[in-house]
């Protein structure tokens, strides 16, 4: 009965939308990136550079949209970084996407004690407010969940829609696709490999540095180092889970971020007395393994993923 009180609850739902918006918003930075060929493993940095460039920016002054905007810029930096590296220079993906976690998170944390030598305690900024539509927000159960949430909530999954619409509807799309699949082809259309798979990777991390952004501008109101808390590593898998397709990987998302919101839950309830909470934190990302690998059995990975380009070769 406990456990179809929580499914059945309004906040339960509210709690899946909020948790599942950064993961959304990086997701479709990494999926864009890879449809272009390219595995960006940076992004649990970048995520960690978007949170604290975003919510420096409000600190010192700038609207929580400049904020958002600042955010966007700084991973779009460390994107360039890593595309220069590995798509210009053709260096591993794996390695240089590490080394640009390393270096991003170290950075913000050199920037961090920079800016703020002898600050204790994060500082709190006036993050984004809940914004209710009306009408759509009084539908029980589903209005609060979907219709009372902050305005970058629903940007995440408006974004979702504009990267679906630009790779499946557009002829950008399909020349970023084949980037990843046949880049061949790409050149043989006259058409740049590297400036398609350049600008990928420049926009994707724009997108995982919002995520982070989501967290220090709409759910936490303050930055700390371990906030992003692995999530970069989720939106990896993520992606493999909606077989490198927006709308599955949105599903894929909500479904972590269902299992997370759960477990919070169910360890006030009776079955949680007794047991180790350490059990319930590992309970979403267990189930998020068994669910990834039941979905990507099926899953067609792009033929030219990590397969550096050089004009010329074939």
């Amino acid at each position: 009965m406990e456990i179809l009180e929580i499914l059945l609850s309004a906040s339960f739902w509210a709690a899946v939308v909020r948790i599942a918006s950064p993961l959304i918003f990086a997701t479709m930075g990494e999926l864009i990136c890879e449809r272009a060929g390219v595995l960006n493993l940076g992004i649990e940095g970048i995520m960690v550079v978007g949170a604290f460039a975003g919510w420096m920016a409000v600190y010192t002054g700038t609207d929580l949209w400049t904020g958002v905007a600042v955010a966007a810029v700084a991973g779009m930096a460390f994107g360039a970084l890593h595309g220069v590296l590995t798509v210009v220079f053709g260096l591993s993906q794996h390695v240089v996407g590490l080394g640009v976690t390393l270096f991003a998170t170290s950075s913000t944390y050199f920037a961090y004690r920079l800016a703020l030598p002898e600050v204790t305690s994060p500082p709190r900024i006036a993050p984004f407010e809940p914004l209710a539509l009306p009408v759509l927000s009084d539908i029980p159960i589903l209005g609060p969940a979907l219709f009372a949430q902050t305005p970058l909530t629903y940007l995440a999954f408006g974004v979702v829609g504009v990267v679906a619409w630009v790779l499946y509807r557009t002829p950008l799309g399909l020349a970023l696709r084949a980037a990843g699949e046949n880049p061949a082809a790409v050149a043989a259309q006259g058409l740049s490999v590297t400036g398609l798979r350049m600008g990928a990777v420049i926009a994707g991390s724009g997108l995982m540095a919002v995520g982070g952004a989501f967290l220090t501008m709409s759910a936490f109101s303050s930055f700390f180092f371990e906030m992003v808390n692995g999530r970069g590593w989720i939106c990896i898998a993520l992606v493999v889970f909606g077989a490198w397709r927006p709308g599955k990987a949105l599903l894929g998302a909500l479904l972590f971020a269902a299992f997370d919101a759960f477990q919070i839950r169910l360890q006030q309830t009776a079955i949680g007395e007794g047991l180790p909470y350490q059990l319930f934190l590992m309970l979403p990302f267990a189930l998020s393994i068994l669910a990834l690998v039941v979905m990507s059995r099926r899953a067609s990975v792009p033929a030219a993923l990590m397969m550096p380009w050089r004009k010329g070769e074939r």
